[in-house]
């Protein structure tokens, strides 16, 4: 470890210190607090596996032919609020999704991604510990078919509905996304190298010791956990997260991806805590006496924030599978609500997604695109990402050309 990282770290410690000694006065109203959120997600787990061992769905579903005729019911949009999470069925036609894979592949191929990415895997922080002969998710982000992706009227429709599922006035625009590039995933059959134990994206000891997410958990840091609203964006600007190729450095109000090939529970892709204020309990965990002054149950800057069975057992008792996607449908989850990957993929075939958030329209986030629109007209590695660099003299890479309209205005053009 480098002088500047043990600085840092040490630098984290005083402030977590710092912070938690600043809460002593409320120690028994945040014990009682965890007391009552521990029973509620011991009690969430009960159901969501009743729900599963009955066969009823845990995690709620729309079509978009729905939101596209504005006749999502009031119920729907409960479910989604309560869980943080929702699959949207069809954004894309089939057929879309499956040409889109086709080019995919042959992108990967004609401009011999494997063998170059051999060469550079160092780079890549957040995955480095993952050691797979072959990459399962491929540092890329200006082919084509992300691109067109990102773009789509439909996705463009299903993010606003999504949006307008928050508390936004003042904060952003729900009717207007910024393009956030993110990579794609293609795992291959009996591939057991990309599993990633449950955690939340977003930044990790940020959310204890920067102001501006202190803001945002008021009322689990008073102790009134059930006041909190996990879709209030009112002081979500102010966050700022560490840098680190582990955490975005825009405001997502959803993480999510759009399904290139069929995929299910046993084929190696998402799982889910299917509660949304199940970040009052990871918060509130690290407050406690029996974890020491200076640590927030092993968070650490730079990285994602684990959940573990140590840690948080009712969380872990939580944590589901997605059921099976179609190509075209769309997975969405809340950036504080706690996903994992799948250890082994059991199927038969590639199972495929494009990584695409919601980041809407804030000041937030348009500073970021003068960055990102450079990086797409050179073919470099989005900014947020290590940079590989790959796509530079890729053959087939998109350009400004194939940018619509709506497009041009994602990426700030």
């Amino acid at each position: 470890m480098n002088t500047a990282n043990v600085e840092m770290d040490r630098d984290v410690s005083d402030q977590v210190v710092a912070f938690k000694q600043g809460l002593a006065p409320r120690r028994d109203a945040l014990k009682r607090a965890f007391g009552e959120v521990r029973d509620h997600i011991a009690r969430a787990a009960e159901r969501i596996q009743a729900d599963q061992a009955a066969g009823r769905p845990v995690i709620p579903e729309v079509d978009y032919a729905d939101i596209a005729s504005g006749t999502v019911g009031d119920d729907a949009r409960a479910a989604i609020r309560a869980t943080g999470c929702a699959i949207v069925r069809g954004v894309y036609p089939e057929a879309t999704a499956n040409g889109w894979f086709a080019e995919l592949c042959d992108y990967i191929d004609t401009n011999r991604y494997e063998e170059r990415e051999v060469e550079k895997r160092s780079l890549d922080k957040y995955f480095s510990a993952l050691k797979a002969g072959r990459p399962q998710v491929f540092n890329l982000y200006w082919s084509k078919p992300q691109v067109n992706a990102r773009q789509g009227e439909s996705l463009a429709a299903t993010r606003s509905f999504l949006d307008r599922l928050w508390k936004y006035e003042g904060a952003f625009d729900p009717d207007l996304q910024v393009t956030y590039a993110d990579r794609v995933r293609r795992r291959q059959p009996g591939d057991t190298t990309l599993g990633l134990s449950p955690h939340m994206d977003a930044g990790t000891v940020e959310r204890w010791i920067d102001p501006g997410y202190q803001q945002v958990y008021s009322h689990v840091f008073g102790g009134d956990w059930r006041a909190y609203d996990p879709f209030d964006g009112t002081h979500r600007l102010e966050t700022r997260e560490i840098p680190s190729p582990a955490v975005a450095s825009v405001f997502r109000t959803w993480q999510g991806w759009t399904a290139l090939t069929r995929q299910g529970p046993s084929d190696g892709t998402l799982q889910l805590v299917p509660v949304a204020e199940g970040i009052s309990y990871v918060l509130l965990r690290a407050l406690q006496e029996d974890v020491a002054p200076d640590d927030l149950c092993g968070a650490a800057p730079g990285r994602a924030l684990g959940v573990s069975a140590k840690w948080h057992p009712e969380m872990i008792d939580c944590l589901v599978s997605i059921p099976e996607v179609r190509p075209g449908d769309t997975v969405w989850w809340h950036t504080d609500v706690c996903h994992a990957v799948a250890d082994e993929h059991n199927g038969k075939d590639y199972a495929s997604v494009v990584y695409i958030g919601s980041a809407p329209d804030c000041p937030k986030n348009r500073a970021y695109l003068p960055r990102q629109k450079e990086a797409f007209l050179a073919g470099r590695s989005a900014p947020d990402f290590a940079a590989m660099d790959f796509e530079v003299d890729f053959t087939g890479r998109a350009t400004e050309a194939d940018l619509t309209e709506l497009g041009r205005r994602q990426m700030g053009f």
